[in-house]
């Protein structure tokens, strides 16, 4: 069963309390023991930008969804294009601040994992280990006919050698790795098949919008809030169920919930603390707090 792409929400109308300063979260982090979940916010620094912040690509962009995806060649030939030039992008970008500061929270006990709705793979790059990618990665593809998952440098390689005169550039990236190309240099594109069993359905291995999270990764999820004492949201606005459900899970089993991020987000009538900051920033000063020395910055 497919979802309805969620890719607003609307405000209550409800006025939450909004702060500026990290002593509750500082508070709370300093016990241990804090889960925590990521979004597009806090890859912004790196260059990749959000979906909904004051700049972000859904005012000016509609992803891709699993219908359209697999609908017609015409639409996988508009995402791989599209794809394939804003990939480039994605492996170009460095771990920031943030990502650095999770990593060192991380490695000195603080916090018991990490969830990630990201798929840029720069939580690993910073160096936090066994990080559960909620909606999938970009680094990989899978067949949608025979299952088999590869890397994605193969099928790069495999397209590059489809397409020798392809030369495409933009300059704008959105957070799932598509751009914006004109449709030209869309139908021009060759796409490959499956290099296991010929299929045409390639698919990187991400939830797309209207696309369900396996419920293995799903029960995985509720297990590491199970296990934790707090949960830390850092730069998600939870607009879609899929991060959201764990703010109410844990929300309801009295674990406090705190979110940094910039502006409004549906998760706040579960909050404990709303803290309006820069995620750099932020979780270097929080590192500090608790005199922690950050991670040496990990270059791909």
């Amino acid at each position: 069963m497919r979802t309805r792409p969620t890719l607003t929400w609307a405000s209550t109308g409800e006025s939450w309390p909004r702060t500026t300063s990290l002593d509750e979260v500082c508070r709370v982090v300093a016990g241990g023991e804090v889960l925590v979940l990521s979004g597009a916010g806090l890859s912004t620094e790196s260059g990749i930008p959000d979906y909904r912040g004051a700049q972000g690509s859904l005012r000016r962009h509609t992803p891709m969804t699993y219908e359209d995806f697999v609908a017609s060649a015409d639409g996988r030939r508009r995402y791989w294009a599209r794809s394939h030039v804003g990939w480039r992008t994605i492996t170009r970008a460095d771990p920031n601040d943030g990502h650095h500061a999770v990593a060192a929270l991380r490695a000195g006990g603080y916090f018991s994992g990490v969830i990630t709705q990201n798929v840029d793979g720069l939580h690993q790059a910073a160096g936090t280990p066994d990080v559960v990618e909620l909606h999938g990665s970009l680094n990989r593809v899978v067949c949608l006919d025979c299952r088999r998952t590869s890397p994605r440098e193969d099928l790069d390689s495999r397209l590059r050698q489809a397409n020798p005169t392809f030369d495409a550039t933009t300059s704008r990236i959105n957070p799932d790795g598509d751009v914006e190309l004109d449709d030209a240099d869309v139908r021009r594109f060759q796409l490959v098949d499956c290099a296991s069993c010929g299929s045409g359905l390639l698919k990187p291995d991400v939830v797309f919008f209207g696309e369900n999270v396996p419920p293995s990764r799903v029960r995985e999820c509720y297990r590491m809030v199970d296990d934790s004492r707090a949960l830390l949201v850092l730069g998600s606005s939870l607009t879609v169920m899929s991060g959201l459900r764990f703010v109410r899970y844990a929300a309801k089993a009295g674990k406090p919930v705190l979110i940094v991020n910039r502006g409004e987000t549906r998760g706040d009538p579960h909050a404990t603390a709303r803290v309006d900051l820069a995620l750099g920033p932020a979780l270097t000063d929080l590192v500090s707090r608790l005199s922690l020395s950050s991670t040496t910055p990990h270059r791909r």
